[in-house]
C-alpha cells in the first residue's frame, strides 16, 4: 500500500469511526447556537429533547437552536527544506497526515474546505469546497512537493492569506515555524492557529562528534565539531527561539500547538481542539 493510501486510509477511519463519540469531527460542537426550550410538538427531532427538563415537567421539551454559518477552514501547509527532515519520519509526512486528518475532519462537520501550500511562495491552491476527493488531492500534493532547498517568507503567507480570503475563516497554518511569523493582522480578521511541526533530534541533537550536516532549505553544509558542549549551546537557542515564538503568538492571539514526528496526531489535534 501506498504512502498516500496508507495516510487517507488511517485518517479517514479515525475521524469517521474513532472520533464519533459525540461530536462529529474533532471541531467539536453541532454547528448551531442554543437559543430556548420548548413543548415538543409531533414531527420534532428526537434528538433534541432535553430529558432532564423533560422528566422534572412530566412532559417532552425540546431544545431549540439556531443554525450558524457553515465554517470556511483553510489549511496552509508550509513546505520549505526544513520539513525535509526526521528521525522516525519526515515532517513532511506528519504535515500530510495533519493535513488528512483535517480535511476528513471539516468535511465530515458540512463545512467548506480550501487548502494552500507556501514556500516563499506560493505553489498552489484549491477553491472552498465539500467534496471528499479534495482531500486526496490535498495530501497528495503535501506529499509529492519537493521542498528541498526552498525558503519560506511568512509575511508573503500573512499578506496572501489576508488579500485572498474574504470571509471569516478558520485558518491552520502548518509549519515548523523556526523563523517568528507575524499574524497580527491576519488574526484579527481571521481565527489563526499555528500547528508547529517538529522532529525532537532538531531540537536537541544527540553528541556527534566531528560531522558534516547540509542544510535542507539553503543547501549549504556545515562541518565542525558536534561535541556536548555546542549541542547544549545548540538546544539553548531553540529554547530561546520557541519561548520567543510562543510569545509572539500569544501577543497576536494565535493559538497553537506542537507536533512531533513521533507523535500521535489524531491525539494531538483533538487536544487542540477540545474546548474549543
Amino acid at each position: 500500500m501506498s504512502k498516500l493510501k496508507k495516510i487517507l486510509v488511517r485518517a479517514r477511519r479515525q475521524v469517521f469511526s474513532e472520533m464519533v463519540g459525540n461530536n462529529p469531527s474533532i471541531f467539536n460542537g453541532e454547528g448551531y447556537d442554543f437559543i430556548e426550550l420548548r413543548e415538543y410538538t409531533p414531527g420534532d427531532d428526537i434528538r433534541h429533547i432535553d430529558w432532564n427538563i423533560t422528566a422534572k415537567m412530566q412532559q417532552p421539551f425540546i431544545k431549540v437552536f439556531r443554525e450558524e454559518r457553515e465554517l470556511n477552514v483553510v489549511l496552509a501547509s508550509v513546505l520549505n527544506g526544513s520539513v525535509h527532515f526526521g528521525s522516525k519520519k519526515f515532517k513532511q509526512e506528519i504535515i500530510a497526515e495533519i493535513v488528512a486528518l483535517l480535511s476528513f475532519s471539516t468535511l465530515k462537520n458540512g463545512d467548506l474546505l480550501s487548502s494552500y501550500i507556501f514556500t516563499d511562495a506560493m505553489i498552489s491552491n484549491s477553491k472552498p469546497s465539500k467534496r471528499l476527493q479534495q482531500v486526496q488531492k490535498n495530501v497528495n500534493d503535501v506529499l509529492e512537493f519537493d521542498a528541498l532547498h526552498k525558503q519560506v517568507d511568512y509575511r508573503f503567507i500573512a499578506d496572501t492569506l489576508y488579500k485572498r480570503l474574504k470571509r471569516k475563516s478558520l485558518i491552520l497554518i502548518i509549519s515548523d515555524f523556526f523563523e517568528i511569523p507575524d499574524f497580527k493582522l491576519l488574526a484579527k480578521k481571521h481565527e489563526v492557529i499555528a500547528i508547529i511541526v517538529r522532529d525532537h533530534l532538531e531540537e536537541k541533537p544527540p553528541v556527534m562528534g566531528f560531522s558534516s550536516l547540509v542544510d535542507p532549505q539553503s543547501g549549504t553544509s556545515l562541518e565542525g565539531d558536534f561535541n556536548k558542549s555546542s549541542v547544549d549551546a545548540y538546544a539553548k537557542k531553540v529554547q530561546a527561539h520557541d519561548h520567543l515564538l510562543y510569545e509572539t503568538m500569544r501577543k497576536h492571539q494565535v493559538r497553537f500547538t506542537k507536533i512531533y514526528t513521533d507523535s500521535s496526531v489524531a491525539v494531538e489535534l483533538r487536544r487542540l481542539f477540545e474546548g474549543r
